[in-house]
């Protein structure tokens, strides 16, 4: 188990957290630049001696600045995967692996670092310098690198973001079997809510410093606690005030003209979220395709971007939306900029919280 408390000042950062790992488990810290998320990861690996803290893995009290405890980095059983890889350019593949293991012998070095490498498919390029290969090939050689200890922790900062968008998607995946089968704790910290939910068994959003709420990642997507955690985790934030309205459900008057309805209870200043893929679109004329709870707001198409078999529509309200809609609704509706919509949802897809 590795538990981490953390306080201190950074700047006009102050951190403040406090957090707990299971062995094989991934908690994946999720935010926004500047939260704090890599300040988390430095003060378990010994980068970072905060002004008060505690940093255990296991049995072992890594830091204890309470009692005067402070083990130095290269004593911490750590396998850090850094941001950019962080490879040694004049070191060949293997070498590279190998860095963490120069109190062993030269040719038990190269055949654990060849092992490691021959397990993401990497032998053949064991001689390659980091140059010559590309950033899924990076990422492997600093994977294999970070478990070259047998670390007690894996530390990953930000793993994909080096990774262009045609590698980006078997990276994760080979990251994902990678941490099942590592056995470790891992603390992976990135700014993508999306990374952060296919890596980690639970997930933590982070900002300012601060863990504002933490579970498994459906669950921070179905009930988040504030405007922050629902915009982080991909929907959309509309602002108003709530009140009683028809048939037992809240009416929100939102700000800048409309209205929508929930099923959630709340009164007062609120955020009401709504997931893209949880609207449909309708032509103003159109019949409304469904009951009166259904949720309904005019708008103007202002962009049309496609994703796989998936269309983006971005929506002028009198606040801004997105819906997600199949290609074929798009084609049958002549979806493009300029036309005017409705925006339809259910009731019972929007979710409230208090401001």
């Amino acid at each position: 188990m590795l538990r981490v408390e953390a306080r201190t000042r950074l700047g006009e950062l102050k951190l403040d957290v406090a957090l707990a790992v299971a062995p094989g488990e991934c908690l994946a810290l999720a935010g926004p630049s500047g939260a704090g998320k890599t300040s988390v990861l430095r003060v378990v690996a010994g980068l970072l001696r905060p002004e008060h803290g505690v940093v255990r893995c296991g049995g072992e009290t890594w830091l204890d600045t309470a009692g005067g405890r402070d083990l130095a980095p290269d004593l911490r059983r750590c396998g850090y995967l850094f941001q950019e890889h962080a490879l040694f350019p004049h070191l060949s593949a293997w070498r590279n692996v190998a860095y963490p293991l120069r109190e062993l012998p030269r040719a038990e070095r190269r055949s654990r670092a060849l092992d490691l490498l021959a397990r993401f498919g990497m032998e053949r390029l064991a001689d390659a310098h980091p140059a010559t290969l590309s950033g899924g090939e990076r990422q492997r050689v600093a994977l294999a690198r970070a478990l070259a200890r047998r670390p007690e922790v894996l530390l990953l900062d930000e793993p994909l973001s080096a990774l262009d968008t045609r590698t980006r998607g078997s990276a994760t995946r080979e990251l994902a079997a990678v941490l099942r089968e590592a056995g470790v704790p891992a603390l992976l910290v990135t700014h993508d809510f999306q990374e952060a939910a296919l890596l980690g068994d639970r997930v933590g959003v982070i900002d300012s410093g601060r863990i504002v709420q933490e579970g498994r990642p459906g669950d921070l997507a179905a009930a988040p606690r504030s405007a922050f955690v629902a915009d982080f985790t991909g929907a959309i934030v509309l602002t108003g005030e709530a009140g009683a309205g028809p048939d037992g459900l809240t009416l929100v008057k939102l700000d800048g003209g409309g209205s929508v309805t929930s099923t959630d209870a709340a009164e007062g200043p609120v955020a009401a979220s709504v997931f893209p893929w949880e609207i449909s679109v309708e032509l103003p004329g159109d019949d409304p395709a469904h009951g009166s709870a259904q949720n309904r707001v005019e708008a103007e198409v202002v962009s049309v971007t496609q994703v796989g078999n998936r269309v983006r529509l971005g929506l002028a309200a009198g606040q801004p939306l997105v819906a997600e809609v199949t290609l074929a609704s798009t084609r049958r509706l002549a979806l493009d900029r300029g036309v005017r919509v409705a925006a339809t949802w259910k009731a019972a897809a929007t979710r409230l919280v208090a401001l």
